[in-house]
């Protein structure tokens, strides 16, 4: 899955980027793995500069063939992905993880029969015809609904409000994801304790900081001064807090894909004990993905002029109307709970006996199971 984990997180880290430069000190959340996911299904779909942009966006240039919706039998992102989700999706007793993906159009548009059973095929994907035009807000209520369901105890509500989607849409693509995990080692409650977080977003705010002391893996990075704690959850997903020495700004500036892999590399972490301070966070965001995406060079599926997604639907122009993100986490004593790079920089030296890790102030985050990168964050004010 080498290839396919790579893809992903240079993915992730290029979008962090766009998403993080527009919420300048506001808190980030969102799942890469989510949107590769539902833009991999409208690949499927997707034909000349329109497939090209999303090969190149999504950085899937890394894999020599692609499977598509007329021969799903070819090795390639695809049948990675199908592999990736249908782990995703089992069952596991550790932990709940599940994601969903949807595409629904306009009902005028004639979806091909292969499309539909490939979407469902490789990636148990709803694909469904609406009535946008004569009952926008009914169709709303039903999309709503079926995203609801799909994240367990609906967790994640309302992500097209009233007035969101207008009668003139032609295809909305929707996703959703959902997490909820118990750390290996839970923090104890009693040991919970108010303090000061100190941040520009939310000066002297008192937060509840989870604290606890044993063996963690860590490493310390040069440059950009900071520490990375991986906090495991029980079945092989782990949470990493890369907590700047000073400005979290000199972590911004220097995400790229391969420097983010450097930095939460485990080989490259050293396990000792430390002594953990951790904000309990929750947050929620909604972000119209579009904008992002066309920074990153993804814009014929969104012109009706220039789209080319004739695998999908034959005749007529069908391209993206509206893709909406909607993210949720939240961070306590037991777990989590979610519903949305050259040369090493790396000290070689022998860490101190026992460190402390207190995260008062603002930090980045991702959350990941073995490769892929379920979610990535900002916390600049708890």
């Amino acid at each position: 899955m080498a290839s396919l984990a790579a893809a992903g997180a240079d993915f992730c880290s290029s979008l962090f980027r766009e998403i993080d430069s527009s919420q300048g000190s506001e808190n980030v959340l969102f799942s890469s793995l989510s949107l590769f996911t539902a833009l991999a299904l409208v690949r499927l779909g997707a034909r000349g500069d329109c497939a090209s942009q999303i090969d190149k966006a999504l950085h899937f240039n890394t894999f020599s063939r692609h499977g598509n919706s007329s021969d799903t039998q070819r090795p390639g992102l695809q049948s990675q992905l199908k592999r990736v989700l249908s782990d995703i999706n089992t069952s596991h007793k550790d932990y709940e993880l599940s994601i969903a993906n949807g595409l629904f159009a306009e009902k005028v548009f004639d979806i091909r029969k292969d499309y539909i059973e490939c979407a469902k095929k490789l990636y148990n994907a709803k694909v469904e015809r609406v009535d946008f035009t004569n009952d926008v807000e009914d169709t709303r209520y039903k999309i709503n609904k079926w995203i609801e369901n799909e994240t367990h105890e609906g967790k994640i509500r309302d992500v097209f409000h009233e007035g969101a989607i207008s009668s003139s849409a032609v295809m909305v693509l929707v996703n959703a994801v959902y997490f909820k995990g118990k750390w290996e080692s839970a923090f104890t409650k009693s040991q919970t304790q108010n303090c000061h977080f100190r941040s520009p977003k939310c000066p002297g705010k008192a937060v509840a900081m989870m604290h606890q002391e044993r063996k963690f893996n860590l490493s310390v990075v040069k440059d950009p001064p900071m520490q990375v704690l991986e906090l495991r959850y029980h079945g092989g997903i782990s949470m990493y807090v890369m907590l700047p020495d000073n400005d979290l700004s000199q972590i911004e500036n220097k995400l790229t894909f391969q420097n983010l892999m450097d930095w939460t590399n485990p080989r490259k972490m050293k396990s000792q004990y430390v002594e953990v301070f951790l904000p309990q966070f929750k947050i929620e965001k909604n972000y119209e993905i579009k904008h992002y995406l066309e920074a990153l060079g993804l814009r014929d599926i969104f012109d009706e002029s220039r789209a080319d997604l004739s695998g999908i639907a034959a005749g007529g122009r069908l391209y993206i109307s509206k893709l909406t993100h909607k993210s949720y986490i939240e961070v306590t004593e037991e777990g989590t709970e979610a519903t949305a790079a050259a040369g090493s920089s790396i000290v070689e030296k022998q860490l101190p006996e026992s460190s402390v890790f207190r995260a008062d102030h603002p930090f980045l985050f991702l959350i990941r199971k073995d490769d892929s990168i379920l979610f990535s964050g900002k916390v600049s004010c708890p």
